[in-house]
């Protein structure tokens, strides 16, 4: 799974974000399809060099997020679906993602036009299971 993981110590997200945008993105793209195991958080903090306390708090976020399922014993798992929330949740947290997607293209300089291109083009990325969240 990590292969697609990235971490990186000179990014200002905190690195628990970082494993945790890298997971959704995964999830989103399908190329960590429903129901499919994920690395116990040993494994991945190994893996990643990191403390296992950073990967447990990305994981619990996910979790509580809907986006994996904990089996008690067996392992950690991707949600067979995507979470199920209320519409005012789902406009909410669409209205916060697209307001952080805004200001960054406003504080880069990018134009609404060449914004609109990029999510369209991560977008359909996802449609075809492809991994392109991430940047090109």
């Amino acid at each position: 799974m990590t292969r697609a993981l990235v971490i990186d110590p000179a990014d200002p997200a905190p690195i628990w974000r970082q494993i945790e945008e890298g997971v959704r993105r995964r999830a989103a793209s399908g190329s960590l399809p429903p129901g499919s195991v994920v690395p116990s958080v040993r494994e991945l903090a190994k893996e990643l060099r990191v403390n296992p306390a950073t990967v447990a708090k990305a994981y619990q976020r996910l979790a509580d997020a809907g986006v994996l399922v904990v089996r008690r014993g067996e392992g950690t798992y991707v949600a067979d679906a995507p979470p199920r929330l209320p519409e005012t949740e789902r406009r909410r947290a669409l209205h916060e993602g697209a307001a952080r997607y805004a200001t960054l293209a406003v504080s880069i300089g990018a134009t609404r036009e060449r914004a609109e291109e990029e999510l369209g083009a991560v977008w359909a990325s996802f449609e075809r299971g492809e991994e392109k969240g991430a940047g090109r």
